[in-house]
């Protein structure tokens, strides 16, 4: 297993308050490149498909490490990993902004994230009515009466 390029130590609070320590580390080009183009489609709600998103998601936490209570480092390849070493779906999802924060400069600050999750919330607001006004009428509208 390689070792972590640019390690950098982060505190993650979990949902019962307790702090937890992880090392992200910066991701080689390629696996950058992948994880940043296809991580925020698969996990927009209704247009990704979550079996996609978790393979990224085990891919991404390859590069992440949990620090045990006796100061092992233990990396976060596997789901039973992750499972065992973060508490619950929150911590989840700081690490994975942490990473997305130290991984490329226009996420920093979470400004990103919240430009993204406000275009998909309008995108989605605008669009439905749009998808639901193009599906063909059930009713049976167009149809010739019957001579019954």
């Amino acid at each position: 297993m390689a070792e972590l390029r640019d390690p950098k130590e982060i505190e993650i609070v979990c949902q019962d308050g307790s702090i937890r320590i992880y090392v992200i580390s910066k991701l080689p080009a390629m696996a950058g490149m992948k994880l940043v183009t296809q991580y925020p489609i698969m996990a927009s709600p209704k247009i990704g498909n979550y079996g996609e998103l978790e393979k990224l998601m085990l891919e991404l936490f390859g590069y992440i490490e949990a620090i045990t209570p006796d100061g092992r480092r233990i990396r976060l390849g596997t789901r039973a990993l992750i499972d065992n070493h973060v508490p619950d779906w929150e911590a989840l999802a700081r690490i994975q902004k942490a990473m997305a924060e130290y991984n490329v400069s226009f996420f920093q600050n979470g400004k990103l994230f919240d430009l993204l999750e406000n275009f998909l919330q309008t995108a989605i607001t605008k669009l439905t009515p749009m998808f639901a006004a193009s599906l063909p009428s059930s009713s049976g509208n167009d149809s010739p009466a019957s001579g019954n």
